[in-house]
């Protein structure tokens, strides 16, 4: 069962689960691409195949908003909105170390191996290293853990995960990035609040929010900002 948080003639926009595959890789599960198709299909009555386009991705581990295409032209459109970095993408994530500062912008030059599926953090943009920056603010703490809003202005390999990692405040559950700990589903507490863009046949400015998953850290967050 899919969550569907929009949909017309041209997109659908769905709250992807934690753990789950945007698109298909070596595991064989099925990836939430192919739920989706599957959806328009019996929804429709769609005989033979359905046309699904996928103009961005979320990491496996990661939650939140996920934008489907459902025309040729809408997947053309949102590429190049992409590409061309004219989209407000807004992330949530739960660090169990809180950062030095509540408010602030980090820059750093990342380099993705992709041998390792991983990227670090290196001095200048030698080698193959991409500049990248990120705005993160302190919404909310608990006993133990604080929820950050984090806004990145560019969109490299594992950027969030990689430079909260960097300043001491790994996300939870973020094994790969320092986590002490991994949660017990697979999952870490990063997700994809929200975002914002023009939508490609309308015209006109969208923003789509994405529900935290039913989980008992989120739930405390959630009730903690009476959401």
């Amino acid at each position: 069962m899919i969550a569907i948080i929009y949909e017309d003639n041209h997109l659908i926009i769905v709250n992807k689960k934690a753990t789950e595959l945007v698109q298909g890789d070596i595991t064989g599960d099925v990836p939430l691409l192919e739920k989706v198709r599957h959806y328009l299909k019996q929804r429709y009555n769609k005989p033979g195949n359905v046309f699904v386009g996928l103009p961005h991705r979320l990491d496996r581990p990661t939650s939140g908003v996920v934008v489907f295409a459902k025309t040729s032209k809408a997947l053309s459109r949102m590429n190049a909105i992409f590409r061309s970095r004219e989209v407000q993408k807004t992330y949530w994530a739960v660090v169990k170390n809180k950062p030095k500062e509540d408010d602030t912008v980090l820059v750093n030059y990342l380099k993705k191996s992709g041998e390792k599926n991983k990227s670090f953090v290196e001095k200048n943009d030698k080698n193959g290293a991409k500049f990248a920056d990120l705005h993160y603010k302190l919404i909310c703490s608990s006993d133990r853990f604080q929820l950050l809003e984090v806004t990145p202005n560019t969109g490299r390999h594992h950027q969030i995960r990689l430079q909260l990692s960097a300043i001491g405040s790994p996300i939870k559950g973020d094994l790969k990035y320092g986590s002490d700990r991994s949660n017990k589903d697979g999952s870490i507490h990063l997700h994809a609040r929200k975002i914002e863009f023009i939508h490609p046949i309308k015209k006109e400015v969208v923003s789509f929010e994405a529900p935290v998953p039913d989980e008992q850290l989120w739930n405390v967050f959630r009730k903690l900002l009476q959401l």
